[in-house]
């Protein structure tokens, strides 16, 4: 494959405005996403249909699609670049999931990993949507007909799915779709909570100490990550067995600043945890010192916001509207126009 056709693969991920980014997405995905942008067709979606599933307020829904939109940009996402767009806005998307829904064996979802963690944990608001949702996450996905799919680990299985229900698909009227691959990036993915290292950085950890936000003020980052947990030794070294906290501060301090483990190890040979901290600390203020600053100034902007979904959308819109009138010619439904 030559270099041109590789720079014209689509790239397609997708994200529920649900509040801040933590650093564990930062570094395991939206980056990933701004280096993709430089070389790939790429669509970055705010799924905000996925976000109703669990009970929600509407005007808060509103302010974190402009909030969410506010980070990506902050984080480097150029709407010059990319493609940015809010999921609602985008003809096609239910429409092809009640489409792809119909071939989708309802056992099949039901065995969903993340529907019996989401079915356990809103056991009082539980709905259809809840078990549907992977089917719309389908459709997402192929109603752009994407090559590749950045996610985490964590969403494996929904991609396994959306190749299944593809396969079926140009099984039953002819082939359509393409099968998109999964990307999982090999480093920076797994950011763990700084206060249970044996649990992912996430957005829902009941301590929030455990979670740096890329938004956080420098005195919060300082705070969270001297308090971070470690062991009771005292040596700065890589082990993700027996030094889990300090690993997993290594791993960020590598992340943040291009540093090998190895030599974070030699830096501070003979050094204390203190120290390390400190250092940890003050890669991760100066690393997120634009990315904050930008923010600030992307966010009190509500025009720039809405133009640039407004021009991914209208790209995005194009794409799904090519997909769908070969999937509705296909399942037999019909256009007058």
């Amino acid at each position: 494959m030559n270099a041109e056709s590789e720079k014209r693969k689509v790239v397609l991920t997708c994200a529920q405005p649900t509040g801040r980014l933590h650093l564990g997405n930062y570094l395991g995905a939206v980056k990933n996403w701004v280096e993709m942008a430089d070389k790939h067709e790429c669509y970055f979606g705010v799924v905000d249909m996925h976000a109703i599933t669990i009970p929600y307020v509407p005007a808060e829904l509103r302010k974190n699609v402009y909030d969410c939109v506010a980070q990506y940009m902050a984080c480097g996402l150029d709407p010059d670049k990319c493609n940015l767009f809010l999921q609602s806005s985008i003809i096609g998307h239910a429409e092809l999931a009640w489409i792809l829904g119909c071939a989708c064996p309802i056992g099949q979802l039901e065995r969903m990993t993340q529907y019996k963690d989401k079915a356990a944990k809103h056991k009082d608001a539980l709905n259809s949507g809840l078990l549907y949702y992977p089917v719309l996450m389908a459709a997402d996905i192929l109603i752009y007909n994407a090559d590749i799919v950045p996610v985490g680990e964590d969403q494996k299985q929904h991609i396994e799915l959306t190749r299944d229900l593809a396969q079926k698909f140009n099984s039953r009227y002819s082939e359509t779709f393409v099968l998109p691959e999964p990307y999982i990036p090999k480093s920076g993915a797994r950011i763990m909570s700084l206060q249970s290292p044996d649990s992912k950085m996430s957005k829902s950890d009941p301590n929030k100490n455990g979670t740096l936000y890329i938004t956080d003020e420098p005195d919060v980052l300082r705070k969270k990550i001297m308090s971070a947990v470690t062991d009771s030794g005292g040596e700065v070294r890589y082990d993700e067995t027996s030094k889990k906290g300090i690993s997993n501060l290594m791993n960020i301090m590598s992340a943040l600043s291009g540093k090998p483990l190895q030599a974070i190890e030699d830096e501070f040979a003979g050094k204390g945890y203190g120290d390390f901290k400190r250092a940890v600390a003050d890669t991760a203020v100066e690393a997120l010192a634009p990315v904050r600053e930008k923010y600030i100034e992307i966010s009190s902007d509500k025009r720039l916001l809405e133009e640039a979904l407004k021009r991914g959308g209208q790209a995005a819109q194009k794409r799904a509207f090519k997909t769908m009138s070969k999937v509705r010619r296909k399942v037999g439904f019909m256009d007058f126009d």
